[in-house]
C-alpha cells in the first residue's frame, strides 16, 4: 500500500553501519542527516557526497537536535550533552538521575523550544521510565510518568497535539497541547503489527510510525485513517525523519540489535521519496 504518499522504494543510503541505528534528524545547520548508532554512542551526519561520518559522544547516544544559538544537544546515558558549533565536540551538561538501571532513549522539541527526553530500563521493567521536559535553563519536569520504553514524540504543525509512543502498550497515543502541557492523553492508532518506535509529523499532520520488528513505516492521517506504508528489507525498522531539501525525503533507521539471523542490510539508513513534505526541525532553547 502507498496511498499516492509514497513515490518508488526505498533506497539504501548508506552501508550497514549501525548495530543499533535511531534518531534521526534533518538540520540545515549541520548539513543534512544526522542519526545515532545507539548502544555504541556515536553519532553520524551523512555528507553530500554519501560519506558518513562517526563521532563518538559517550557509553550511549540516544537522539539529538540543533540548538536555537548554534550548536546542537544529545542525550547521552542519563544525560545532556552541549555543543558549539554544527561539527563542534559535545561537552557534558548535567545528568538528569543517577540510577544506572535506566539509560536515555527517544525524545523531541516542543513547540516552545523545550527538550523532551524519553528513558527507558535496561531490564524493561514496566514504570520504571519517564518523559522529561528539560527547558533552556536546565530546570527539569516530569511530564509524563509510568512509562516502559518512551519513543517517538512530536507536534502537529498547529502545535495543538503530540503524538507519542510508549512501545509496550502496542499503541501510538496523541495529547492535547496546552499552554505547553501534555493533557487528555488518549489512544491515537493500536497497531496490529510490529512495535511503535520512532514517529515524525508531517506538515499535512499525517502521523509516520516506524515499527519495529515488522519492517515497515506506516502513515496515519489526522483522523487516525492508514494512508501509506513503506516495506524495508530488514525488520528493525527504529525511526523515521522527513528531509531533503524540499523536506520529501523519508528516512528510516534500522537495527540488528539481538538479531538470531542477521540481515545485510540491518543498520544501514534508507531512504524514499514522498508526496507531502515535513515540518522544519524545531531547534532546543538551551
Amino acid at each position: 500500500m502507498t496511498g499516492g504518499l509514497v513515490e518508488g522504494r526505498p533506497e539504501q543510503v548508506t552501508d550497514a553501519l549501525c548495530y543499533h541505528g535511531e534518531g534521526p534528524v534533518w538540520a540545515p545547520t549541520w548539513g543534512g542527516l544526522r542519526w545515532v548508532d545507539l548502544l555504541a554512542g556515536d553519532v553520524l551526519t551523512l555528507r553530500a557526497d554519501r560519506t558518513v561520518e562517526r563521532m563518538h559522544v559517550g557509553d550511549v547516544a540516544a537522539f539529538l537536535r540543533p540548538r536555537a544559538q548554534g550548536g546542537w544537544v544529545v542525550a547521552t546515558e542519563r544525560g545532556l550533552a552541549r555543543a558549539d558549533g554544527p561539527d563542534g565536540i559535545p561537552t557534558p551538561w548535567f545528568d538528569l538521575w543517577d540510577d544506572p538501571s535506566v539509560r536515555m532513549n527517544d525524545g523531541g522539541v516542543d513547540g516552545a523550544g523545550r527538550l523532551w527526553c524519553g528513558t527507558m530500563g535496561y531490564d524493561r521493567v514496566p514504570g520504571t521510565a519517564r518523559l522529561y521536559r528539560v527547558d533552556a535553563t536546565g530546570d527539569v519536569t516530569v511530564v509524563v510518568p509510568d512509562v516502559t520504553i518512551s519513543n517517538g514524540i512530536d507536534l502537529s504543525p498547529d502545535r495543538r497535539l503530540a503524538y507519542y509512543d510508549d512501545t509496550p502498550t502496542g499503541r501510538t497515543d496523541v495529547f492535547d497541547v496546552v499552554d505547553g502541557e501534555l493533557t487528555n492523553r488518549r489512544p491515537f492508532v493500536a497497531h496490529a503489527t510490529g512495535h511503535p518506535d520512532g514517529l515524525t509529523v508531517d506538515s499535512a499532520g499525517n502521523v509516520w510510525v516506524a515499527l519495529n520488528g515488522a519492517g515497515r513505516v506506516r502513515c496515519y492521517s489526522p483522523a487516525a485513517e492508514l494512508l501509506a506504508e513503506v516495506t524495508l528489507p530488514v525488520r528493525l525498522t527504529t525511526a523515521c525523519t522527513l528531509g531533503g531539501e524540499d523536506l520529501r525525503d523519508l528516512y528510516v533507521t534500522t537495527s540488528r540489535e539481538n538479531l538470531d539471523d542477521p540481515e545485510p542490510e540491518a543498520g544501514a539508513v534508507f531512504r524514499v521519496r514522498v508526496a507531502v513534505p515535513g515540518q522544519a526541525v524545531r531547534a532546543f532553547a538551551g
